[in-house]
């Protein structure tokens, strides 16, 4: 299903198809509550267990290089709208264990991993000069066995 521009989610408005995968679509939105720009990853089902989980693990992030979630819906996820361009490889080796440093080391610190580290999930924003940023997308909380 398809979301037309002007359609209301709630307090938000979609603006625009970002993109869609095998989860869902994601559109660019705008929060008519605080006039500021979102992104909201609709499910293709009503909120699964599988999307609660991600829910839940992008909650419990904070951290430059990781979107923010900002609320969710019966069957939606609101985040953070990050502007820039997915990653465009291949990257020299050190600039690839930079970049996987910068936005992996966080999640892993707080137990959550993310199963499907690709170009389309990494963005290159002028955020922050240039940096990688990790968009939510199949992570998911584990428990450590060791540490």
């Amino acid at each position: 299903m398809s979301l037309a521009p002007g359609t209301r989610l709630g307090p938000y408005e979609v603006l625009a198809l970002i993109g869609a995968g095998g989860m869902g679509a994601v559109y660019k939105a705008r929060d008519t509550r605080l006039d500021r720009i979102v992104a909201i990853k609709v499910s293709q089902e009503r909120f699964s267990d599988r999307f609660e989980c991600e829910a839940r693990a992008v909650a419990a992030l904070n951290h430059p290089h990781i979107c923010t979630l900002h609320d969710v819906g019966p069957d939606y996820l609101v985040m953070e709208y990050v502007e820039g361009a997915p990653l465009k490889g291949p990257l020299p080796l050190d600039k690839a264990v930079e970049y996987a440093g910068q936005i992996l080391d966080a999640a892993h610190a707080a137990g959550i991993i993310h199963r499907d580290i690709k170009p389309p999930n990494i963005f290159v924003t002028k955020r922050w000069g240039h940096g990688p940023f990790l968009i939510a997308d199949t992570i998911k909380r584990v428990t450590w066995l060791a540490k």
